[in-house]
C-alpha cells in the first residue's frame, strides 16, 4: 500500500486530458482504500507523438508515439502505473506489461468542433475540415467526399485557434476528452455512432502495470470497471486481427444490451472510396471470439490489401 514516504508514482502524459486521467485515476484509488493525495505522485512523461507535431502520425510510427517512453519507464520502474487512452493503446502490450484494469468508460461520440457551423450536414460544398484521425477523414470522405479534407493535429486550444485563423471551418475531437476536461461547450454537438462509429476504445481509460506486481495488481483490482473490460476485451481483438494502428482507418465498437454483447466494426479506403461493415451479437464472454470473427468477415469482404495506404 502506497504512503507519504513512498508514494505510488503515476505515469501519463502532459497534456490538459491526459492529467485529468491520471488525477481520475488517483482520485478513485484514494476513494477505494482510503488514501490522501500524499500517498501518490503524478509523473509526467513527454512522448514523441508530443513532441513531434507538425506531421501526420502515419509518417513518424504509428500508436506506439503516445506510449513507448511511458512503458519504457514503467518497464525500468521509474513509475509504478501507467494511465493511457485506450483508443491510443497498440493490442500488444511490451513483454512484462499488461493492462488488466479499466475505468469507467466515459462518451464514446466524436465531438463535431466549428465556429460557424452546426452539424456536418449543415458544411457547405467544398469547406475545408481538418483532422488527425485517418479514420474520420476516411468516414468524412465517404459520407460528404465534396468536402476538403486536411491533416489537423494538437490540442484543444491549438485547433481552436486553427478555426480561428481560418485553416479549417470544422474539426473532431472526442466527447470523452471534452468532458473530462470541463470544455463540453467546445462541442456544436456530439456525432451519433450510427453516422460516424468511434475508434476502438474511445472514452476509455486503461491502467498499465508490470506483470508480477501483486501489490499493484492489488490496489487496482477494486477500481476496474468489468463492463468496459468486456467491451474492450471484444474491440481490441477485433482491431488485433485488423493488426489495426494509426495508419489504418478502423471503427469499431462493443455494447452491453442486458447479457448481450453487440459488436460493430467497420473498414475504410484511406480515401473514403469503400467501407465494410458489419455486426456481432452474442453472449459478453463470448466478446474476444466475436471480435475476431467480426474482423475475419470484413477482410474476407474487403479482399487483399484493402488496409495499404
Amino acid at each position: 500500500m502506497p504512503d507519504p514516504t513512498r508514494p505510488l508514482k503515476i505515469g501519463t502524459r502532459g497534456s490538459i486530458l491526459a492529467l485529468a486521467q491520471a488525477y481520475e485515476t488517483r482520485d478513485r484509488l484514494m476513494a477505494a482504500h482510503g488514501l490522501t493525495v500524499d500517498a501518490f505522485e503524478i509523473v509526467v512523461i513527454k512522448t514523441t507523438g508530443d513532441r513531434i507535431t507538425d506531421r501526420a502520425l502515419r509518417e513518424i510510427g504509428g500508436k506506439g508515439l503516445f506510449t513507448r517512453e511511458i512503458e519504457e519507464a514503467l518497464t525500468e520502474g521509474g513509475i509504478d502505473i501507467a494511465v493511457h487512452s485506450m483508443k491510443d493503446m497498440p493490442t500488444l502490450q511490451p513483454d512484462g506489461l499488461v493492462i488488466d484494469c479499466l475505468l469507467p468508460r466515459n462518451d464514446v461520440r466524436d465531438a463535431f468542433v466549428s465556429l460557424k457551423y452546426d452539424s456536418i450536414a449543415s458544411l457547405p460544398k467544398g469547406v475545408v475540415v481538418g483532422s488527425s484521425s485517418l479514420r474520420r477523414r476516411a468516414q468524412l470522405a465517404h459520407r460528404r467526399p465534396d468536402l476538403q479534407l486536411v491533416e489537423f493535429r494538437g490540442n484543444v486550444q491549438t485547433r481552436l485557434k486553427k478555426l480561428e485563423d481560418g485553416v479549417a471551418e470544422a474539426t473532431f475531437l472526442a466527447m470523452a476528452g471534452l468532458r473530462r476536461m470541463d470544455m463540453i461547450g467546445v462541442a456544436r454537438g456530439a456525432v451519433d455512432p450510427d453516422e460516424m462509429l468511434p475508434a476502438v476504445g474511445q472514452g476509455a481509460i486503461g491502467i498499465e502495470r508490470r506483470k508480477g506486481d501483486d501489490a499493484v495488481a492489488a490496489l487496482l483490482a477494486p477500481i476496474n470497471h468489468v463492463e468496459t473490460a468486456d467491451r474492450l476485451r471484444a474491440e481490441r481483438a477485433f482491431l488485433a486481427r485488423l493488426d489495426g494502428s494509426c495508419e489504418t482507418p478502423i471503427a469499431g465498437l462493443a455494447d452491453l444490451d442486458g447479457d448481450r454483447l453487440i459488436v460493430r466494426g467497420e473498414i475504410l479506403r484511406p480515401d473514403g472510396s469503400e467501407v465494410h461493415a458489419a455486426t456481432r451479437e452474442g453472449a459478453i464472454g463470448d466478446g474476444a471470439a466475436m471480435g475476431q470473427d467480426l474482423a475475419d468477415e470484413l477482410l474476407k469482404r474487403a479482399g487483399p490489401g484493402f488496409l495499404t495506404l
